[in-house]
């Protein structure tokens, strides 16, 4: 990777009107690749940590600026860290030499975390049409789908995690089950392309649909959180009129009009990451200007003089809080409105459309 930086011209695609212009964007990219090391690793701000969901999330963000070669040093980053059982630990500590591959800070693995490298790849493939990098991480996509499939359920839905001993946990998420879900269609994209059929796949991605859509009891309750709320929209799992019934049922629960989206409820806290994620998701089910309504009320409160985001805002006392600007959360926003600019690749990744659906179930 080069030690350039990201070009002003490269983020005219980035605007926004009431939420970025092209040079606030430009700053945003900037800040992001600030942070990257030279190797590709992209930890959530210098000096705490990396995890491979974040890690993916920022690298997107740099594909819709246009610094493939910077996204492409992150994913080559994963494929040289890949834990032989198609695994990454789920928290690398950040050091001034580096980010610290020997010293996992969390050496369980968590099965969404290594899912979304699926994801990261086929969006990079989509802006770049590199034939050649494709090849390169088909191997690393292999590995990490069969490390997170040997924690499916019967019930299809997805063991969240390895611990560090090797034990499975059988306990599944309804948000890490939904991303799953979203980085399993990319997955079959990709061996779809590749004329590789994985009818495994197809059969544990419907099986995880439908517990999704149809079989709540089988996730843990976390209803307080409002990724539980959305995610089975944003990954993919919900469509039609039963994405917008769902978006519906939770908009006051979870929506501070004015302000952003609650974390957690009943806690008076906002997110930025919450916040560009549901942007995401109202662009996904056709509401285009409630998500431009969120990414214009966050702006005050939670982007940062360097141009990047704070994780979030108490709204009760005005204050910032945890004090940290994360590469995750400028990834987010930037990956909310390249969608609402219509970015190919990032449309293609979060609208699903012409992502495979996988086999589900006529029952049960």
């Amino acid at each position: 990777m080069t030690s350039s930086r990201p070009g002003p011209g490269r983020t005219e695609r980035l605007t926004l009107p009431g939420v970025l212009t092209a040079e606030e964007a430009f700053r945003t990219v900037e800040g992001i690749a600030a942070v990257q090391r030279s190797d590709g690793a992209i930890p959530w701000f210098r000096g705490h940590y990396l995890d491979p969901w974040d890690h993916v999330e920022a690298a997107m963000a740099l594909d819709t600026a246009g610094e493939h070669e910077r996204a492409e040093a992150a994913y080559r980053w994963l494929a040289d860290h890949q834990n032989p059982d198609g695994s990454w630990y789920a928290a690398y500590p950040d050091t001034p030499g580096g980010v610290d591959t020997d010293h996992p800070t969390d050496r369980g693995a968590e099965t969404n975390f290594c899912a979304y490298v699926a994801v990261g790849v086929w969006h990079h493939y989509l802006s770049t049409g590199d034939d050649a990098f494709l090849d390169r991480m088909w191997p690393t996509v292999v590995a990490a789908v069969e490390f997170v499939l040997a924690l499916q359920q019967p019930g299809g839905q997805i063991g969240w995690r390895r611990e560090a001993d090797g034990t499975p946990v059988t306990d599944a998420l309804l948000t890490g089950s939904s991303s799953v879900y979203q980085a399993l269609r990319c997955a079959l994209a990709i061996a779809e392309h590749r004329e590789e059929p994985q009818p495994d796949w197809e059969v544990s991605a419907g099986l995880l649909a439908h517990a999704i859509r149809s079989h709540p009891e089988r996730f843990l309750a976390k209803d307080r959180y409002s990724m539980d709320w959305y995610y089975p929209v944003l990954g993919g799992a919900l469509t039609g009129p039963a994405a917008k019934q769902r978006i519906e049922e939770g908009w006051d629960r979870f929506v501070v009009p004015g302000t952003g989206v609650r974390c957690v409820v009943p806690n008076p806290w906002i997110t930025g990451g919450e916040s560009c994620e549901l942007a995401l998701t109202l662009w996904a089910v056709g509401e285009s200007d409630r998500a431009v309504d969120i990414l214009r009320w966050i702006q005050p409160h939670l982007r940062a003089e360097d141009g990047m985001y704070w994780t979030g805002y108490v709204f009760d006392d005005g204050v910032i809080w945890p004090e940290e600007r994360t590469t995750w959360t400028a990834g987010s926003l930037l990956l909310a409105v390249a969608a609402l600019g219509g970015d190919e690749a990032t449309t293609a990744v979060f609208g699903g459309e012409r992502l495979p659906t996988g086999l589900e179930p006529g029952c049960c």
